[in-house]
Formats: structure tokens, C-alpha cells, sequence
């Protein structure tokens, strides 16, 4: 797609109390939803990063941790695959499946084809490593959370990416959630036997020998413990109480670069949409959560296939009919978040039957449903994607009136959504590239984010454009200025941002209200 023709895109700025107060979660329900999403990026079952915890937990008493590291060992292994989102692009080039591959990478299943693909990925590990960092520090999670998931790939030996630490340069945190990873990983794939012999093939390779030897004699009993019920951790009273959901929202969307912001616009639309539909004040925070939350799915589909600009196969619609399905399936896993989760499985759902995954008729879906499917279309119809650029109002006016006339939309819910997005329009952007210290807190106030975040309004035209997977030439051809002035204006703003990816610079963007 022509750079120039994205200029027409909606900002991706976010007023910072939008939301009213609808876009928090506690802090487990967020960790628990960061998990679910990297194990679907992953290829893993969508409980795999809950099972690794509990046995890094384990890993860590074996070797005689004290409570608090148990649980900062825990917390690594929960979200040891938080960055991953960010890096899938980069593995998509290289391997053609983000998800596919990397189940084969983490469970020791190459084929050879891949293995001949598999290149150099310190990049795609310091990626990974910078976002799931910042992750933890806007959740205020410990100092030896954060730390441990920014050297999450490092190794004994100094093998690991993208550092290469070796022995006691990397934290002790990162071998028990590696050690518990591996063994719930390679038992799940390879069996017990053979997952041991290959943990032990790791001994002072990946982490030390003497935790291998360890943990090795309880390894059987720990993994017949996950099969049984356990009640979840209380959470320790060191850790902050809530978590922004908009922040869920954003690590999902670095999996595609184009779709930056996205769930915070259907968000904010859908309420609005609702106040004016007069929906209750419950039914408008419920439509809001479940608009940031309706991108879980996506995760456990390649990029491949949600970047594909030709007709889909039976395959990849198969695919992308059940990511509705797995967004379903997170939210029944974690307390609380069921409804919201549920109602943003229907996103997709449409009043003729033809929608996805349940394909329910206008005799199933209510007002909230009606509305956030409304309120997301609209959002995607005024927004670039790869193979085309974002629709002029009249044009989405146009498309959406088609879905009137087909029986997909009913009318008073689309009179409703354009009502809204008028207004949002009108409302004044805070995305301006001016925010500064008094921003810190960015849109949900959360600890860990930069102060140092003040941009010229250049940098910010720059800043919109690179998080949405524009290169610096294609950048410089859309602002009319050269490759080189891009590149000064990227290295200003990472310096601003503290960052070092784009990827981490789009999310502390996000998070400040600078885009």
C-alpha cells in the first residue's frame, strides 16, 4: 500500500479517561490474559504458561529460594512469552508461520525445512525481551519480574540471546522459569523420559547442572501434581492491585503492526455508541471491555493469513473462524472476566447467521453485541490495512449501509455508531506530541512509564507512522523528507522513550496518549 494513502487513518490518540475507569483489571486477571495470549502466539495449549509457572515455582524451592523468589519465578514463567506479539512479524518472514514455527522451535520440533529457514534472531529476541520488560514495569510488577523477563533468553554458557550472559550475569529467576518451561514444554511433547534427557543435555548449557540434578528426581510428581486442581495463588500483598486492560490490548496488537490502537478505538466508540443508544451504565462498561479484549483469538492465528491480500483458503478461514473461539475460551478461564470476554466473542456475529464462530442470528444478539460488532467494523472500514488504505467517511458510510440493506446490520444500531464516531471526532486529541511528565501515568496511570516523553510535532507524525509498520523510506516518501531525517527523528524518539524497537516505543506511546 502506498504510504501516502495511510494519511487519511484515524489518530490512534486515546483521551486519557475515555473510558471512564472501564479499561482496569486486577492484576492477576491481566497477568492471566498476557499468558493466554503468548501461549496461542506460541502454538502452546492455552493453559501451557500457567503449568510452567507452577513448576518454576518449584524449580525455585528446590534450590532453596526464599517465598518472594518463588513467586518472582512464578511470575517469569507466566509471562515469559509476553513479548512475543512483537517479534511475530520478524518470524513470519523468516520461518512463513509465527505460531506454527515457534511451537516447533520451543518443543524441539524443527523439521528441516525450518532448521534451512532459522536464521540469526538476536534481533527478534532483544524485541521480545525490551517489550515483555516494559510490560512488567507498567504493571509495576518487582524489579526481579522485570529484570528476568528482559533476559528471559540468556543461557549458562553465554549461548543465549541477545547479550549473551553467561552463569551469574543472568538472573537466577530466569533459569527456574526456563528449567519449569522446558520440563512442561518437552514432557507435554516428548514425554517424561525423553524430556529429561534432553533437560539434561541443557545442564550447564541453558541453565546450571546443578539445578537439572535437583529438580530431576521430583520432576515425575510435579507433573502429575498439574494434572490435578489447584487452587490459584493469592496474590502477594508486594504487588499492585490492578492492571489496565488497554495495556492487554496493545501487546496483542504489536503482533500486527497496522492494527496499532485499534481495540482502544472500538472501545471508545462502542461506549459511546452505547450512552447514546441509552444502554445502562453497566451494559456501556461491559461493551467497552469486551471491544479491548476482543483481539485475544488473533493471537493464535499466523500472520500469514491475517496479511494475506488474496481470497483465503478453506484453511485460513477455518483459522480465522475460531479466533472469536479462543477469545471465548481465555475469558472462561480467568474469574471475573467472563462476560467481558463472551460478549466480545461475538464481535463478528451477524443478524443474517452469516457471522462467526457461533453463527447466530439477530434472535441471539442483544443491543451490547449488535453495537461492538457495528463499532468494529466501522473502526476497521477507517483504518489502513496492508492491502488497502482507510476509507474516506462517505465510502465507510456507504459499506455500512450495505450491511443495513444485506440484513447484517439493523439500522437504529448503525444510526447509533456514525452518531458516535462523530462525536469522538469533534472530541479534542490528546495525542498532540506534547505530553510530558505530567503524563507519566500515560492513560491508565500505570507505574513503570517513561516521564522523558516530550515530542516535537514531527516526531510524533514519525512516531504514528513507524507504529504502524511503515519503514523510514516509506515514512520519509509519505512526509516528504529524506531517509536520514526519519532516522534522526526515530533516534530521538527512542532516546525520549527509553527504548530501543519500535515495538517498545509503539506501546509506551500508547500507554502516554503520544499516538
Amino acid at each position: 500500500m502506498d504510504p501516502a494513502a495511510r494519511a487519511s487513518a484515524p489518530s490512534l490518540s486515546l483521551p486519557a479517561a475515555a473510558l471512564h475507569g472501564h479499561d482496569t483489571a486486577t492484576l492477576s486477571q491481566a497477568m492471566g490474559l498476557l499468558a493466554i495470549v503468548g501461549d496461542l502466539s506460541m502454538g502452546q495449549p492455552i493453559d501451557g504458561s500457567e503449568r510452567a509457572a507452577r513448576l518454576a515455582a518449584r524449580v525455585a524451592a528446590a534450590a532453596g529460594a526464599n517465598a518472594a523468589a518463588c513467586e518472582h519465578a512464578r511470575m517469569v514463567a507466566l509471562l515469559r512469552w509476553s513479548g512475543c506479539t512483537a517479534n511475530a512479524a520478524g518470524f513470519a518472514a523468516m520461518l512463513g508461520d509465527d505460531v506454527g514455527a515457534r511451537h516447533a522451535l520451543v518443543s524441539s520440533t524443527l523439521d528441516a525445512r525450518q532448521a534451512a529457514r532459522l536464521s540469526d534472531t538476536t534481533g527478534l529476541a532483544e524485541v521480545h525481551c525490551e517489550v515483555a520488560g516494559d510490560i512488567a514495569a507498567m504493571m509495576g510488577l518487582p524489579a526481579a519480574v522485570e529484570s528476568g523477563l528482559r533476559h528471559v533468553w540468556e543461557h549458562y554458557d553465554g549461548s543465549g540471546i541477545p547479550l549473551r550472559l553467561r552463569g551469574d550475569e543472568v538472573p537466577n529467576v530466569v533459569y527456574y522459569a526456563a528449567l519449569g518451561g522446558d520440563l512442561e514444554i518437552l514432557a507435554r511433547v516428548h514425554g517424561v523420559e525423553r524430556a529429561l534427557d534432553m533437560i539434561a543435555q541443557l545442564g550447564d548449557v541453558k541453565y546450571p547442572a546443578r539445578l537439572v540434578a535437583l529438580v530431576s528426581p521430583h520432576a515425575r510428581a510435579w507433573l502429575d501434581e498439574l494434572e490435578s486442581t489447584e487452587a490459584p495463588s493469592p496474590q502477594p500483598d508486594f504487588l499492585p492491585v490492578s492492571a489496565p486492560l488497554t495495556l492487554v490490548a496493545d501487546m496483542i496488537e504489536l503482533k500486527l503492526p497496522w492494527l496499532a490502537g485499534y481495540s482502544r478505538r472500538v472501545a471508545l466508540l462502542a461506549q459511546e455508541a452505547a450512552q447514546l443508544a441509552g444502554l445502562p451504565e453497566a451494559q456501556q462498561r461491559l461493551v467497552a471491555r469486551a471491544a479491548l479484549l476482543h483481539g485475544i483469538g488473533r493471537a493464535a492465528v499466523t500472520n500469514t493469513v491475517w496479511e494475506r491480500s488474496g481470497r483465503l483458503s478453506a484453511a485460513d478461514w477455518e483459522a480465522v473462524r475460531l479466533a472469536p473461539y479462543w477469545t471465548a475460551r481465555a475469558g472462561s478461564r480467568i474469574d471475573g472476566l467472563g462476560p467481558d470476554a463472551q460478549l466480545a466473542s461475538h464481535v463478528y456475529e451477524r443478524l443474517d447467521g452469516s457471522g462467526y464462530f457461533r453463527s447466530l442470528d439477530a434472535s441471539a444478539l442483544g443491543a451490547p453485541q449488535r453495537l461492538l460488532g457495528v463499532a468494529a467494523a466501522w473502526t476497521a472500514l477507517r483504518s489502513p490495512r496492508p492491502w488497502r488504505a482507510a476509507h474516506e467517511p462517505a465510502a465507510a458510510i456507504a459499506l455500512l449501509e450495505a450491511q443495513v440493506t444485506g440484513g447484517r446490520f439493523d439500522r437504529a444500531t448503525v444510526d447509533a455508531v456514525l452518531a458516535a464516531a462523530a462525536d469522538v471526532r469533534t472530541t479534542p486529541a490528546h495525542g498532540t506530541g506534547t505530553a510530558g511528565a505530567g503524563a507519566a501515568g500515560g492513560a491508565n496511570g500505570s507505574a513503570g512509564a517513561p516521564v522523558r516523553a516530550t515530542l516535537s510535532a514531527r516526531e510524533a507524525e514519525v512516531l504514528q507512522r513507524i507504529s504502524l509498520g511503515e519503514s523510514n523510506k516509506e515514512a520519509a516518501r509519505a512526509m516528504r523528507i529524506s531517509p536520514g531525517s526519519v532516522r534522526t527523528h526515530v533516534e530521538s524518539i527512542f532516546r525520549k522513550l527509553d527504548c530501543s524497537t519500535r515495538a517498545a516505543a509503539t506501546l509506551k506511546a500508547l500507554t502516554l496518549g503520544l499516538i
